[in-house]
């Protein structure tokens, strides 16, 4: 059977409108390279641990200074990348979907997640069956889920959020090893509009975003590989790395306001903005 996909999604038109929001963070008070798996982790160049603090929080204060709410999870000794919050989980509409990470190093991660979860007040909490990296792979747009997968969550994930959220859920297939996650080569900018690097896709991939999103903002290589995709946006503000200038630039164009942070230590691990950011919505 011939799958249906959604009609086309341009952009709007209207002036751009923030929307607070409700995040989960976790300082990374034990974050290492101390293990490589992937292909910015060099255990040789190590990490400066408070470097990396005072990085975190002042991407905290940003999301503070917009309005946001944030919240923030114990990190766990021996977990260097718990760091990365958005891998934690998937929140939607007051339901989550804890992670089951790929990788044994991160593993522990998970359960740790979903015992915050279930401790946040939501109105369900379901552990995993499948290997998923939480928001890494899945980015609510809309009524859509876009769902990676190639490097790390596992396509059974993909119909579990479909079947547990009653959303319909989007594969998208990953083929470059530097952009591992889905959020590293996407970004949602507001309930109809995405920016992504489109080599980053499968051809059919790109033909299914290109459908979807006929009015994306197309990343260029030199801002994907700062990860100006793993950005963060309100609908309105845009907080991305501060070294993706052409990224900041086109959205800016499009009446977006872009907010630049360095966490240039933290992409070491090859994490950014939203790899720290797990949204928590009610």
């Amino acid at each position: 059977m011939t799958a249906v996909l959604p009609q086309p999604r341009p952009a709007l038109e209207t002036e751009r409108a923030a929307t607070p929001r409700r995040y989960l963070m976790c300082r990374p008070e034990h974050f290492d390279v101390s293990y490589a798996i992937n292909p910015w982790m060099d255990v040789t160049r190590g990490a400066d641990r408070e470097l990396a603090i005072r990085q975190w929080e002042t991407l905290r204060q940003t999301y503070l200074d917009l309005g946001h709410q944030v919240e923030v999870i114990t990190p766990v000794p021996g977990l260097p990348d718990m760091v990365f919050a958005a891998n934690g989980g998937l929140v939607i509409e007051g339901r989550a979907l804890g992670a089951r990470f790929t990788h044994a190093e991160r593993r522990a991660e998970g359960p740790a997640y979903l015992a915050w979860l279930a401790d946040a007040g939501l109105k369900e909490v379901f552990a995993p069956v499948h290997v998923n990296e939480g928001e890494g792979d899945f980015l609510v747009v809309g009524d859509l889920v876009l769902a990676g997968t190639g490097f790390r969550t596992d396509p059974g994930a993909h119909t579990e959020v479909q079947e547990l959220f009653g959303i319909p859920v989007i594969s998208l297939r990953l083929v470059d090893p530097r952009f591992y996650h889905l959020d590293t080569a996407l970004a949602v900018l507001d309930e109809r509009t995405v920016a992504y690097y489109p080599a980053a896709f499968s051809p059919g991939s790109r033909g299914v975003l290109q459908r979807l999103f006929p009015d994306a903002v197309l990343a260029d290589e030199a801002d994907a590989v700062v990860l100006g995709l793993n950005a963060v946006s309100d609908g309105k503000h845009v907080v991305l790395p501060y070294a993706a200038t052409g990224l900041a630039a086109q959205l800016e164009e499009r009446g977006y306001v872009p907010v630049g942070v360095d966490l240039s230590e933290l992409l070491k691990a090859g994490g950014s903005v939203k790899c720290c950011t797990l949204e928590i919505r009610a």
